[in-house]
């Protein structure tokens, strides 16, 4: 199987001199292309510096991070802006929904974004399998956040990306609702064959992955393949914090 995102010795170092803190130290691993991998720790652990830097929305201060066979590292941002428009996407807690427009108009953002054709077939078939048939002409406040999720999701999935990157995508749902998406997620991975890398504090939602990622201090310490929840919560335990 082979990565999707390649990070090798990255290293991300905020501030300068006495007060430069590293987020992410020497850093190296693969995603591989169409799996589910959650990614735990600590706060301050280096999580969101890690899919920051996987996805293109921060540039690391040394090393390299690939998308596929493009290297990230020395691109300038309208070339950043360009790469995680067509093969980036992204489904975050807040759902980032813009809330003048229906589901659809949301839904097809990124397209019009990138002034590409919207394929009618895939945005048929992405509707129904987030479950939104019947809501495309609904504005985000008539919905429920569960379904505002979905139109996020959907919206990730619209531009057929290489990865699809999560934070804390499950964070601002009730317990049911959360259960719904994730299967959602692991749907999208077991029968579309997408790549999915969801930040997560939560070990039930860490359980859906194919493996969990443990970083502590900026690195990553453990991983765990076929992960149930309870052993998630175990080794966060042993690590010491929970975000």
């Amino acid at each position: 199987m082979t990565d999707v995102v390649r990070l090798e010795s990255v290293s991300k170092i905020y501030g300068r001199g006495q007060s430069a803190v590293a987020a992410l130290r020497e850093m190296s691993v693969g995603i591989p292309r169409g799996s589910f991998t959650a990614v735990m720790g600590p706060s301050g652990s280096g999580k969101s510096t890690f899919l920051h830097c996987s996805a293109g929305l921060d540039v690391p201060s040394s090393g390299s991070v690939r998308l596929g066979g493009t290297e990230l590292a020395g691109m300038n941002e309208s070339a950043l802006t360009e790469l995680r428009r067509r093969r980036v996407g992204f489904v975050f807690q807040a759902f980032n929904l813009v809330s003048a427009l229906t589901v659809l108009e949301n839904i097809t953002l990124p397209l019009r974004l990138a002034g590409a054709k919207v394929d009618g077939a895939w945005l048929a078939e992405i509707v129904g399998r987030v479950g939104l048939d019947g809501r495309t002409g609904h504005r985000p406040a008539q919905l429920s956040g569960g379904q505002q999720q979905r139109v996020a999701i959907a919206r990730a999935l619209v531009t057929r990306p290489e990865v699809v990157f999560g934070d804390e995508p499950t964070g601002a749902l009730d317990t049911m609702t959360a259960r719904d998406v994730l299967v959602l997620l692991r749907e999208v991975v077991s029968s579309l064959g997408q790549t999915v890398v969801m930040v997560t504090h939560d070990p039930v939602a860490a359980s859906y992955a194919d493996t969990v990622l443990f970083l502590a201090d900026g690195r990553i310490v453990d991983s765990m393949a076929a992960p149930t929840a309870e052993k998630v919560a175990e080794r966060m335990t042993r690590l010491g914090a929970w975000n």
